[in-house]
């Protein structure tokens, strides 16, 4: 298939191409070019000179876990009878049938991270996946993070029940004490010379293993510039590849964050100030840190704002200083560098993932929708 006639921003070096055509086959793409193509087939499509992008990646959402309409029942995001429950999988726990999904294609999101919650001090495993599907295996792209959270929420659930952790400090030990656990584990499974010598299974430790070694990154829930730090400083302790998510006063200090090459994940912006930590909200953090040199993606925490509004996000981040480039990329390439996914997705280019989306006009007008979107080559909207 052959998609013409079409304004193509890459996200690559390529920029973007006023007039160019992209092939698409099994899937992928096999060819960006300016011009129009040699020969043209009915299956082809005429894109009559509308914006075609990649299809948005939203960094950090529930979507699935948190099932729409539902309160209990269709709750799976927090385990919070543990504090610390790294061996927990989203994976498990997302439902595709959730009628979100479906607004998520309707507005050009074809990939997301969705995460579980930020009851506890370490909440479980992240997982990568596309928006079209019938089951979490098919749509999974790759495990890429495990949720940590400082701050208010993991305080607010704990204290509630007079357990720990009640307190900053208590939160921070510990992740320190599960992931001290899990450093001695993987030293004395990597030290045993046979199966007889392997330390006792530990579900929590075999979880974290990934972490230490780097195949996937640790995602930190921080609203505070002081709870940023101490994600910072537990990251190195560990030798951990951090990501703050949310960052509400990652503003405040943006050569901290720099100088520890930390990205952040902005979000949610749309929304209000529902609780002390979130009380510097505002809609400038995204270009402040962009300004900084700062890795940035842009996400909605959906159902904190519903998926499909990610655009929106990203419009009222231009507001506050960035460029509309710099939000476009926020929620394509930029998301899926951070996320480690940027070999797949992310944008327009050869051997990419072919998950597109036309736009008439600007995307980034909130009245405007795709009128095409194609995940995996295949139309889905």
């Amino acid at each position: 298939m052959i998609i013409y006639n079409a304004v193509i921003h890459t996200m690559t070096d390529m920029g973007v191409i006023e007039n160019g055509y992209i092939s698409i086959e099994k899937g992928k793409i096999t060819e960006v070019a300016e011009g129009r193509p040699h020969s043209i087939s009915i299956e082809d499509i005429d894109a009559q000179g509308s914006i075609l992008l990649p299809g948005f990646i939203d960094a950090h959402t529930h979507l699935g876990i948190l099932e729409n309409g539902l309160d209990f029942e269709g709750d799976d995001c927090n385990e919070a009878s543990d504090p610390f429950t790294p061996q927990m999988r989203a994976i498990d726990g997302v439902n595709p049938q959730d009628f979100c999904f479906e607004e998520a294609r309707r507005g050009g999101v074809t990939a997301v991270m969705t995460s579980p919650g930020s009851a506890n001090a370490c909440g479980g495993s992240m997982l990568v996946m596309k928006t079209m599907g019938v089951c979490a295996d098919e749509m999974s792209v790759c495990t890429a993070g495990m949720k940590f959270a400082l701050g208010e929420n993991p305080k607010n659930v704990y204290n509630g029940r007079d357990e720990s952790p009640k307190t900053r400090m208590a939160t921070a030990a510990l992740i320190r004490e599960g992931l001290y656990k899990a450093k001695r584990y993987l030293s004395d499974c990597e030290a045993a010379d046979d199966d007889t010598e392997l330390p006792d299974f530990d579900a929590k430790c075999e979880a974290l293993i990934p972490l230490l070694k780097g195949d996937i990154k640790a995602h930190f829930h921080c609203h505070r510039a002081d709870d940023i730090c101490t994600a910072i400083r537990i990251a190195k302790e560990f030798h951990l590849d951090a990501v703050i998510v949310h960052g509400t006063e990652a503003h405040l200090i943006p050569e901290v964050i720099k100088k520890a090459g930390v990205p952040v994940i902005c979000g949610p912006v749309l929304c209000d100030r529902c609780k002390p930590e979130m009380k510097n909200l505002t809609i400038e953090s995204a270009g402040i840190l962009k300004k900084h040199g700062i890795e940035t993606a842009i996400c909605t925490d959906h159902t904190v704002i519903p998926v499909q509004y990610i655009c929106a996000c990203a419009a009222l981040a231009v507001k506050g200083g960035m460029s509309e480039e710099e939000a476009l990329y926020s929620i394509t390439k930029g998301a899926a560098e951070i996320l480690g996914t940027d070999d797949r997705m992310g944008s327009i280019a050869v051997g990419m993932d072919a998950d597109i989306q036309l736009y008439r006009k600007d995307p980034l007008d909130i009245r405007e929708d795709p009128w095409l979107v194609m995940i995996n080559g295949k139309e889905c909207f």
